[in-house]
Formats: C-alpha cells, sequence, structure tokens
C-alpha cells in the first residue's frame, strides 16, 4: 500500500492504496502552525482508524499547494514510516508538456489532476478542480498543458458576501430549486451555486474556442458534486482524480 497526499489550502487529502484500489480516504484541516510531530500523531490515528499497519505501507508520495505544511509532512511520514515520500515538483517526472511562460510556477495539484485525467480520457481536455480556488486548466489536441485560469473558489464567493454585506446571513451551500429566488437565502443560493455553474459552463465555452474543438471537461474537487448536475455543458466528475494521478505518478517514478 502506499499513501497519497493532497496538501490543498484548506484540507489535505490522504489516501491508502493497493494499486488502482482506494483502500482508504481521509481529510485534515490544513494548519501550516502545526509541528511534524502533530501530522504524525494524525497519520498514525487515521492509519489506526482504518485498520492499516505502517509495515503494510511501501512508501508515499505528496503534491502540496502549501509549501510549510508540505516540509512538516515529509518529516511526518518518514518519522512514521521510516521512508522518504516522493514529492511532485521539480526531479519528478511527469510526462506532461507544460507550455506555459514559467513552467516550475505550475501547481502540483493541477500536474497531478492533467495527469490522472490523460490516462482516462483523450484530449483536447479541460480539468477543472474546485477546492479553495476553482482552477481550469487547458490541454491541447497533444495533451500539452497550455494554461487555463484561476477563479475564487464557491466557499471563498460566500464566505466574501455573507461577511461584507451586513445584512445578508450566513447559508448552507444547498442547490438552489430556481435561478429566480422568492427569498434572500434562495436569491443568495442561486446567485452562488448557480452562478458558479454559469461560471463553468461559460469559461469551457471560451476556452473550446480558443482550442478550436470541442473538449472533454473533467472535474474534481470537493464542492464539485453540488455544482457539476447543474452545468449545461457535459462533464465528467471523478471525485478521486488527484489520488489516481498521485498513485499512477509513484509508480512511474518508482519503476525508473
Amino acid at each position: 500500500m502506499i499513501l497519497a497526499i493532497d496538501i490543498g489550502n484548506s484540507n489535505i487529502v490522504i489516501g491508502g492504496l493497493e494499486g488502482d484500489e482506494i483502500c482508504f480516504e481521509a481529510r485534515l484541516r490544513t494548519e501550516a502552525t502545526k509541528t511534524s510531530d502533530q501530522y504524525c500523531v494524525d497519520l498514525k490515528i487515521l492509519m489506526d482508524v482504518y485498520g492499516v499497519k505502517t509495515e503494510q505501507l511501501e512508501g508515499a508520495i505528496i503534491a502540496s499547494v502549501v509549501p510549510q505544511v508540505l516540509n512538516s509532512f515529509q518529516t511526518a511520514v518518514k518519522k512514521l514510516t521510516g521512508k522518504g515520500a516522493l514529492v511532485v515538483g521539480p526531479g519528478l517526472k511527469t510526462g506532461l508538456n507544460i507550455l506555459l511562460e514559467n513552467p516550475s510556477q505550475t501547481g502540483a495539484d493541477l500536474v497531478v489532476g492533467c495527469v490522472a485525467a490523460l490516462r482516462e480520457h483523450k484530449p483536447p481536455m479541460i480539468v477543472v478542480d474546485m477546492g479553495t480556488a476553482t482552477t481550469m486548466v487547458a490541454l491541447d489536441r497533444n495533451g500539452a498543458l497550455i494554461g487555463g485560469c484561476i477563479c475564487p473558489g464557491v466557499k471563498i464567493s460566500m464566505d466574501a458576501l455573507t461577511e461584507r454585506a451586513a445584512l445578508l446571513p450566513g447559508l448552507q451551500l444547498d442547490q438552489p430549486k430556481k435561478a429566480i429566488g422568492r427569498n434572500t437565502i434562495d436569491c443568495m443560493r442561486s446567485g452562488i451555486m448557480m452562478g458558479a455553474a454559469c461560471m463553468l459552463d461559460g469559461m469551457v465555452q471560451r476556452m473550446e474556442e480558443e482550442l478550436g474543438a470541442k473538449a472533454t471537461v473533467v472535474v474534481t474537487g470537493g464542492i464539485a458534486k453540488f455544482i457539476v448536475p447543474m452545468c449545461r455543458t457535459p462533464m465528467i466528475y471523478d471525485k478521486d482524480l488527484l489520488l489516481k494521478g498521485l498513485a499512477a505518478l509513484y509508480r512511474d517514478n518508482r519503476r525508473n
């Protein structure tokens, strides 16, 4: 079994994988102030909960967009398993052709998502990750990463709206029934949730115009399961996209 670890701005997703099978999946809150010992304890508790022994672990791979947490987590994995973790970044072979002005600035999570999507679908493709931010990455006919966009995430939009507007209440991110709300809560749900769906539809259309072809749209991220059903563009929702990409990169680099 390997540990696949995706460190995001809000959550850390940890998966235990044997081949292509995900044996367990768990989430921790991302906390930059935690020490490696604290993260080591968190990992040990998770493994105990899911009945995984340290001797079962062959190794680990980490993708992170939070550098200070990456260092702590690397040390935590080493303390718990006695083995160093592979890290998605310079020096790790991905097979992904990145045609950006500065390829080294490409987020590790974007790389992992594209690697996983290309293994299951044919380009041209648009890979969407709906987390703290909503990222959209365009892959051309040859599978090269040519660019994308970064938008405020759904929860960021909701928090900004409720914090900045004194008369607007907090709300649950439930799916709106109609675009035209009849009360304040329904109006907010429509604007935030349906607005996110319309943003995806509109951006996909414009990206396809620039790609010069219809694209396969693959979507992942915790909030995506609520937004994708409201989109009018055909989209493939894959909640485990990043874990599958991490497992594939681990196998490829260990084999090499």
